[in-house]
């Protein structure tokens, strides 16, 4: 095994309170080598944001600790470490990253890391560790995850990976739309799924949720975990009360970043059953998200999902007209979700793996 460089520190990040306090310059370093990391493994800037879009996700939250660390090599910030350890009860997971820039791959800085990660991650009493990493396409062997759907190359991220004692459990495929010259079948699809989903209706706001919708939102954002397919990883049962959709609306508020929710309201009941977030920062000349997006598993069949995704994107073009593409991803075995997406004219632009691994006693 590769012995770690006698000068690498791993230094716990202190969340500034703001930008321009005086302890803000360590996060302020570490968004920039995200960035550039992100860039160098995606060849592209669609996953860049700002510190200020980066800082309001780690506000004090009771359902969730967030630890980060930088990792320096002498006074040089070559990458970060995070842990997220959700606080449902119960609960036995922890989701982490090691982010590392090309320059230093392969001295021990890696593994070094990852025995950061199980260390907290045990003195936090978490036995799952999961994690999701992009895999650009390259030739060579491949790995299929249990599902039988979509594979990664064994690159050097997969090796890394395979060598610590995760085990591939899911493949995520990244798909984009690009919005300029406008998709020229979104009118169409969205009047052929308007008269398909009789006795639904399209509601959409910006965040803040509006009070007469805070508990439906909550609801589907609570079934995210349930209903969307998780092959082998493992999710924790979330409760979304009133309090927690405000502090996930916070932040993207307090970020400037503008979140757009279309969502199908159904007539007899009054109940929001399906909803698609797209997601902007403060420049809307940026990529735009495409975040959550879910049918409520007693109506599906009555072409909600198109109706949501299709109805955002007509009204996104008065929101974000300059804005260029929208990215989503989706499980690969997520086949009515990637019909419709493919019907819209997104396109496969990269894979992504779900990692799991299980720490001995």
């Amino acid at each position: 095994m590769i012995t770690a460089p006698t000068d690498l520190e791993f230094r716990l990040l202190e969340i500034p309170a703001a930008l321009d306090a005086p302890d803000a310059a360590d996060f302020v370093e570490m968004t920039r080598v995200r960035n550039l990391i992100r860039a160098e493994i995606s060849g592209h800037d669609d996953h860049s944001l700002t510190a200020a879009e980066i800082l309001p996700t780690f506000a004090p939250d009771p359902m969730e600790l967030r630890f980060l660390w930088l990792a320096l090599l002498g006074s040089d910030v070559v990458g970060f470490i995070g842990l997220d350890v959700p606080q449902e009860p119960g609960s036995r997971v922890a989701y982490w990253t090691v982010e590392l820039l090309r320059s230093v791959w392969s001295r021990g800085i890696g593994s070094a890391a990852m025995e950061l990660v199980e260390r907290v991650a045990r003195e936090h009493e978490r036995t799952v560790l999961q994690t999701w990493v992009e895999h650009p396409a390259a030739a060579g062997d491949r790995l299929v995850p249990p599902t039988g759907f979509g594979s990664i190359p064994v690159d050097h991220a997969a090796r890394f990976l395979l060598r610590h004692g995760h085990h591939l459990e899911q493949v995520m495929r990244h798909s984009v739309l690009e919005l300029i010259p406008a998709p020229p079948r979104v009118p169409e699809l969205l009047e052929q799924a308007t008269t398909a989903a009789a006795g639904y209706r399209v509601v959409q706001w910006e965040l803040p949720t509006p009070p007469e919708f805070v508990d439906g939102y909550g609801w589907m954002k609570s079934r995210m975990i349930t209903d969307a397919p998780a092959a082998g990883m493992e999710y924790d049962e979330e409760v979304w009360d009133a309090a927690r959709v405000a502090r996930h609306d916070a932040t993207f508020v307090d970020a400037g970043r503008l979140v757009l929710v279309t969502a199908a309201q159904h007539l007899d009941s009054g109940e929001l059953v399906a909803f698609n977030e797209l997601v902007i920062g403060s420049d809307r000349t940026r990529v735009t998200a495409q975040h959550d997006t879910l049918v409520l598993a007693d109506h599906r069949g009555h072409r909600l999902g198109m109706l949501v995704k299709t109805a955002a994107l007509v009204s996104w073009r008065e929101i974000a007209p300059a804005s260029p593409r929208v990215r989503t991803d989706n499980a690969e075995e997520n086949r009515p979700m990637l019909d419709i997406n493919e019907t819209i004219g997104f396109v496969p632009d990269s894979y992504e793996g779900a990692w799991k691994k299980v720490l001995a006693p």
